[in-house]
């Protein structure tokens, strides 16, 4: 197989036309065909970046939890819906079994007093165990076939209506989700975490339980962590016990994306906060979108964690390279 490393630098005009052949083989229909897919994915794993997004700028905590919640969500809803529960049903499930996981890490930092990080290290490693137990082996699968899915990736592959449907059903989940999130932290409990977050100090100052709204907090979030992986595990037709690994890369990338991308149409918006969680499902969205643009350059596959932190580390690095400009500048 020619590439563009065995063609001789003495003769660059060949390599033009290698640049040329490469481009030819590209085809745009491919790109569009693959764009459903992307926009699913993205609401799917849009509500794991919401869960990442409470920890990671609402409670500022390190929670690498989801590796294993979300596989554990993946894992919980796969064996109900194999043991006859209504895949609806295995979803409630589902969020339910990723909050355990939250309020174990939880009391770990709270109770016994482990740093945040290592205790969500603890869980996420004692995951991995209970998922296998769960599912009695490494891998479950569940087929559209016998089983009414809520998502599959069949289901795009079906007819126009099929695609409609299945595309209502994840922008009204979605929607749903982030009108129950804006309303809960708009409540006297969601302020205390949200000001738990912001400085712990002053929020015990105030009378806030600092302890039992971070609990809370880590609950919701790998509750939504959960949720997600029922709901992938459902898009894949199957769960695996390493199907959460590097989530926490994905969740970041949304997070960061949707920050950089979509914070100036956020703020001073009287739903700045309802703005601020569509868009982190829009940095989802954006990020499976620049995956799939980067398989169909037919880039090496086995890369794909490297393009993925090379994409969070663009993003990440944005905002600061703009605030120093503009220090420049002045």
């Amino acid at each position: 197989m020619i590439t563009w490393q065995s063609v001789p630098n003495n003769i660059f005009p060949y390599k033009g036309v290698f640049l040329m052949n490469y481009f030819m083989s590209l085809d745009p229909l491919a790109l569009f065909r693959s764009m459903p897919g992307a926009f699913a994915q993205g609401m799917v794993w849009g509500l794991m970046a919401l869960g990442v997004y409470i920890t990671y700028r609402l409670l500022d905590f390190a929670d690498l939890t989801v590796d294993g919640s979300l596989a554990t969500g993946g894992a919980v809803a796969v064996m109900l819906i194999r043991g006859g529960i209504s895949p609806w049903a295995a979803l409630i499930f589902a969020f339910l079994a990723g909050m355990v996981a939250g309020f174990i890490t939880g009391i770990l930092h709270t109770a016994l007093g482990i740093p945040g990080i290592l205790a969500s290290i603890l869980t996420q490693i004692s995951l991995y165990s209970i998922n296998l137990n769960i599912m009695g082996c490494s891998n479950q699968a569940v087929s559209v076939d016998k089983y009414p899915l809520v998502i599959s990736l069949r289901y795009l592959s079906d007819s126009n209506s099929t695609r409609v449907q299945i595309f209502a059903t994840c922008i009204l989940f979605c929607f749903a989700i982030v009108a129950i999130l804006y309303w809960y932290f708009g409540t006297e409990q969601g302020h205390a975490i949200r000001a738990t977050g912001c400085n712990q100090q002053m929020a015990r100052a105030q009378g806030i339980n600092t302890n039992l709204h971070t609990v809370i907090a880590l609950m919701i979030s790998n509750g939504l962590v959960g949720l997600s992986g029922g709901l992938y595990a459902q898009y894949q037709g199957a769960a695996d016990v390493n199907m959460g690994r590097g989530a926490i890369v994905i969740g970041l990338a949304a997070v960061i994306i949707g920050e950089v991308i979509f914070g100036r149409l956020c703020a001073g918006k009287n739903l700045a906060f309802a703005y601020t969680l569509f868009s982190v499902i829009g940095g989802a969205i954006i990020y499976y979108i620049v995956m799939n643009v980067v398989l169909w350059l037919k880039l090496p596959s086995d890369d794909l964690k490297l393009f993925s932190a090379i994409v969070v580390a663009v993003f990440l690095a944005i905002p600061y390279l703009k605030s120093t400009r503009k220090g420049k500048e002045r």
